[in-house]
């Protein structure tokens, strides 16, 4: 087995008393793990932080076999773990697609949106400009790994219009009147994700939370269920950091 391509930085840890084995998000391989000969190294910690870019070459004598991996920097974004908030997302999004893709299996829509995610978090690390993709990046896993969510029309009547609500249930959309006197028992459809206006813009906090609330809902049920515990605790720092950023 040999690979030698572009990738994303997504997990490391500590491998005997030097090396560490790291996981990336290549564009059409998939999450890539291997062994980084003195990954813990002064010269090698700088290059192996999670989100930053990277050029890995991968070696194995055999498909089962742990591969040797090598590294070369093409964009660091160690200056984003400085900042709170960034450094809260950035932690996120690699752990998901860490503990969420099995290896060798290609993805190449969630490559290109964590690499989208993780530019727009560089371009403003205060939350208005990257949020909203976050959500849309969580929306695309889900998907993309078997659980997406049908909020195309109501689950109830079948209409497509004005859809305000997702039932925790089946994850399917739900009209403002199939939903009266039970808004209570169900998840919020944020307006920035629905028809026209999910193509992009602005969208307000409250639907950011709102979104935040309804991909984790089914993550924590679905995606995440069992194996992950320490994962959805970095997605609950990050929301806790944001509500208490726009507070």
């Amino acid at each position: 087995m040999q690979l030698r391509t572009q990738a994303i930085v997504l997990s490391v840890r500590a491998h005997g008393e030097h090396g560490a084995v790291v996981r990336c998000l290549t564009p059409a391989d998939g999450a890539q793990p291997g062994y980084v000969r003195g990954g813990h190294s002064r010269a090698l910690r700088p290059i192996l932080q999670p989100a930053n870019s990277v050029v890995g070459e991968w070696r194995a004598r055999t498909d089962d076999a742990l591969a040797a991996l090598t590294v070369e920097l093409v964009h660091s974004r160690a200056p984003l773990h400085a900042e709170p908030l960034a450094a809260a997302a950035l932690t996120w999004a690699t752990a998901l697609t860490a503990a969420a893709l099995p290896d060798g299996q290609p993805y190449p829509r969630l490559y290109a949106a964590l690499d989208g995610v993780i530019a727009a978090i560089e371009a403003a690390p205060g939350a208005r400009g990257w949020a909203a993709a976050l959500v849309r990046y969580e929306l695309l896993m889900l998907a993309e790994l078997g659980f997406g969510l049908d909020l195309d029309r109501c689950v109830v009547s079948g209409s497509a219009d004005d859809l305000a609500f997702v039932s925790p249930k089946s994850g399917g959309g739900v009209s403002r009147v199939a939903a009266a006197g039970y808004e209570a028992r169900l998840l919020r459809y944020p307006a920035f994700l629905r028809g026209k206006a999910s193509g992009g813009g602005a969208a307000d906090w409250d639907d950011i939370l709102d979104g935040l609330a309804m991909t984790g809902h089914f993550m924590a049920r679905d995606l995440l269920h069992g194996r992950a515990a320490e994962v959805l605790a970095a997605r609950e720092r990050l929301v806790e950091k944001l509500k208490r950023a726009i507070s």
